[in-house]
């Protein structure tokens, strides 16, 4: 590790609004800090000398005495350089590197007896991020922040992947338009969705993706969310401008500090490359390494469910036909409606088959009882997490995936009620332990309990941190649904292994997904953290699945097998029905065999809205998996091999679309090949209108590349 501290002038004149420039590393970055005339902090950002945000003004907003805003001076300054790396419990990559330059900057209000803050940047070679700072002192203990004012003055009106500002939900599709067409669109991009409080004023949420006329990729999110509401900003079309909008509470306060405290890092992240801001890992530096001690059991999961079929209007989550009912029923006593998916026989079905494909994971949705009145009603006591419906046998199925080699997945759905979940939260982790579950799903559909608040504000940031705490203590991973987007929070809390936090599979079956979605997604939610997508839908054309559905999954059955690539996550689902699996035994073959843990990863190609390609190596493995996508057009992928060893030959399995593939017209076309591949071997491979490429890489026997020729 090597750090390099240089102490610059400290105790500035009165007044004193002196200029502070700091580089990144490779020097293509430069960062600007300044006090206005009125002592107020601005900043301003360039990439290899083209402005990237043009001076911008920093402060908060106090509700209950003085603002840090203005009549500040510089007090101190200090650089630090850092040239590290780190290894993660899991990820894309095995060791990550962390090379920064740093610059803090001590700001005094003289006029409020001296008190202080700091602003401390961090300098990256693809990006910055900075925060403020409260040290304790006389004076500053207890505040209410009313509102956060950091500003990002743009230098153009870039193309903009966004979704509308909102404090309840992350799960509105995306709408690519200029900047400065954000506020006649915004109405058009707010759709409806439960449980969902769009901000009034023009608005986007993050991560936000940009890109300018003359070639920046500029991404702005933020990292370490913790005790803090979520960052959104308002968009000042006319001027090009961004200003923060906090979530607030259910009395219109933001957030709630007490010192010492200190704001999530507010993150921009900027190339000229596409790729380079997929490869960034500045979010995840910039979150604290965890404390668990012990991290072994936290392990990265391949899975099915008991869950499409709800979708696909096979069965239901609820046991009875009852439409009002309280946790203290007899459930017994009810008449059943003939549908309940987790059933005790149904489980088992699904138990078989991923005992014998090797699927190591089975969530169940739909055992416990409370499901009958789960939605719409603001209801508090909806679930108790430990009591399944009559015909789910807890013990009977413990006793019976244990002896197949699965492991069951729990579901905690909350409806949204908060309260209700953390009263019940030690007694259902005590019983996942007692039972062999290893990892619940929580959702949070539904408004907020308690009633007022949001999704995104202080309170429920940190009562999704709570429950990874807690789940910690039982030894217990976390998949969150519905809960704020992540901020790379599970580097710091690493059995927080995935989320949902946006618009995933389940949307396919709900009036369905435009193709350019996943090929956004990368530059956008997945920014923060591995997304639960819940890909590997083979029977796209959900009438054929015989249960009434008359929906379109829009993708190739290939795009869906790419998706374990391009979207990154430890815990992946094979989300299909086990039926339909069977029918494509040879294209099933790559779910089993895609790793979920990887020693290094390749961004091939890319570009926001249009096309993913990314090549990723297996943990302790010399195999290589290589998934490629595209939107509603055609196009030819192209694969460079070039990462892999030198002066050695792979069998290379291609599984690609059809030639006369088309997601809507004829997704289920396909090709699988084997050829000889080496380092220096390129693929051009045509994709399919919404289709993909997905190729295994692997070393082979001379018996096994027997016959098989040279790419």
């Amino acid at each position: 590790m090597k750090h390099f501290i240089f102490l610059l002038v400290s105790l500035f004149l009165l007044g004193g609004a002196h200029a502070q420039t700091i580089t990144s590393p490779d020097k293509n970055l430069i960062l600007k800090f300044e006090l206005t005339s009125a002592g107020r902090p601005s900043y301003q950002l360039t990439y290899k000398n083209k402005p990237v945000v043009k001076p911008s003004l920093l402060g908060i907003e106090v509700a209950n005495g003085p603002s840090f805003v203005e009549g500040f001076t510089i007090s101190n300054s200090e650089t630090t350089t850092v040239n590290d790396s780190w290894e993660p419990v899991y990820g894309e990559q095995k060791t990550i590197k962390n090379n920064y330059t740093e610059l803090v900057v001590t700001l005094t209000q003289k006029a409020q007896k001296d008190r202080f803050i700091k602003i401390r940047f961090r300098l990256f070679n693809d990006g910055l991020g900075f925060r403020y700072e409260f040290p304790t002192q006389n004076g500053l203990t207890y505040f209410i922040i009313k509102e956060e004012q950091t500003e990002v003055n743009l230098a153009g009106d870039h193309k903009i992947f966004w979704m509308p500002g909102d404090y309840d939900t992350n799960e509105y599709p995306y709408t690519t338009s200029k900047f400065s067409e954000i506020p006649s669109l915004q109405k058009k991009a707010t759709i409806q969705i439960t449980a969902q409080q769009p901000i009034a004023a023009p608005s986007v949420q993050t991560p936000a993706m940009l890109k300018s006329a003359d070639g920046l990729y500029i991404n702005l999110h933020e990292a370490a969310l913790i005790n803090y509401p979520a960052l959104q900003y308002e968009v000042d079309a006319k001027n090009l401008k961004l200003k923060s909008h906090l979530v607030p509470d259910a009395i219109g306060n933001k957030g709630y500090m007490q010192t010492p405290a200190q704001s999530p890092w507010r993150t921009i992240i900027v190339s000229d490359k596409a790729t380079d801001i997929l490869a960034s890992k500045t979010i995840l530096n910039l979150n604290t390494p965890t404390e668990y001690k012990d991290v072994s059991w936290i392990k990265p999961m391949k899975y099915m469910g008991v869950w499409w079929e709800y979708f696909v209007g096979k069965s239901s989550w609820a046991y009875s036909t009852a439409t009002n009912v309280k946790l203290t029923d007899d459930f017994s006593t009810f008449k059943p409606n003939g549908r309940h998916g987790a059933t005790t026989e149904n489980v088992k079905r699904y138990i078989d088959f991923a005992s014998e494909h090797g699927i190591e994971g089975l969530l169940v949705e739909g055992w416990n009882i409370g499901w009958e009145d789960w939605i719409g009603n603001w209801k508090e006591d909806v679930f108790d997490f430990v009591t399944p419906y009559p015909d789910f046998n807890v013990k009977g199925l413990y006793a019976y995936a244990k002896a197949k080699n699965v492991k069951l997945i729990m579901h905690h759905e909350t409806s949204g009620a908060a309260t209700n979940y953390e009263r019940h939260l030690d007694r259902a982790f005590e019983f996942m332990n007692e039972n062999g579950y290893p990892a619940v799903k929580t959702g949070y559909v539904g408004s907020i309990i308690p009633r007022g608040e949001h999704h995104d504000g202080q309170m429920m940031v940190n009562h999704y941190i709570h429950v990874a705490k807690r789940a910690a203590d039982y030894k217990i991973m976390v998949n969150s649904h519905e809960a704020v987007r992540p901020t790379g929070l599970h580097r710091t809390y690493p059995n927080w292994f995935a989320q949902e936090s946006a618009r995933g599979t389940e949307f396919e079956a709900m009036g369905g997904l435009a193709p350019e979605h996943s090929t956004i997604l990368p530059f956008t939610r997945m920014m923060g953290g591995p997304m639960d997508y819940t890909p590997g839908i083979f029977q796209t054309e959900l009438s054929k699945n015989g249960f009434g559905h008359n929906g379109r999954v829009n993708t190739t059955l290939v795009k869906q097998l790419a998706y374990y690539v391009t979207m990154y996550s430890p815990l992946q689902m094979a989300a299909d029905l086990p039926e339909n699996y069977a029918k494509y035994p040879d294209a099933f073959q790559f779910i089993k065999d895609v790793a979920l843990d990887w020693d290094d990863t390749y961004v091939l190609e890319a570009e926001p809205g249009d096309y993913v390609t990314t090549a990723r190596k297996a943990k302790g493995k010399n195999e290589w998996y290589i998934g490629g996508i595209t939107d509603e057009n055609p196009r030819t992928a192209t694969v460079n091999f070039s990462f892999l060893p030198k002066g050695k030959k792979y069998i290379a399995t291609l599984y690609a679309d059809g030639p006369q593939a088309s997601y809507d017209k004829n997704p289920q076309s396909y090709t699988i090949r084997k050829v000889l591949v080496t380092s220096k071997s390129v693929l051009k491979q045509g994709l399919a209108s919404s289709g993909g490429v997905a190729i295994s890489v692997k070393e082979g026997s001379k018996d096994e590349m027997k016959g098989l020729k040279n790419l």
